[in-house]
């Protein structure tokens, strides 16, 4: 599995957002989006620890090779 990158929550919600998922709703410093009946939840932090990010990567049922590769075609 390849490295992730350090990011921020916003960094994150627009890598999900470009991969088709949108924001669903928002509680404090939490933001959950949703694509079809998959969701994951991303702390809206300035910095997001890699294990958070593995874990929201995993809650929205993609790979991590995936994400990388849209992060990087911004």
């Amino acid at each position: 599995m390849p490295e992730l990158p350090h990011l921020s929550g916003s960094e994150i919600v627009k890598v999900l957002q470009k991969m088709g998922f949108h924001i669903a709703r928002q509680r404090g410093s939490h933001v959950v989006l949703r694509k079809e009946n998959r969701g994951c939840v991303v702390p809206m932090h300035k910095e997001v620890a890699v294990g958070t990010l593995k874990s929201a990567i995993k809650q929205a049922g993609i790979e991590p090779e995936e994400f990388i590769m849209t992060y990087r075609n911004r």
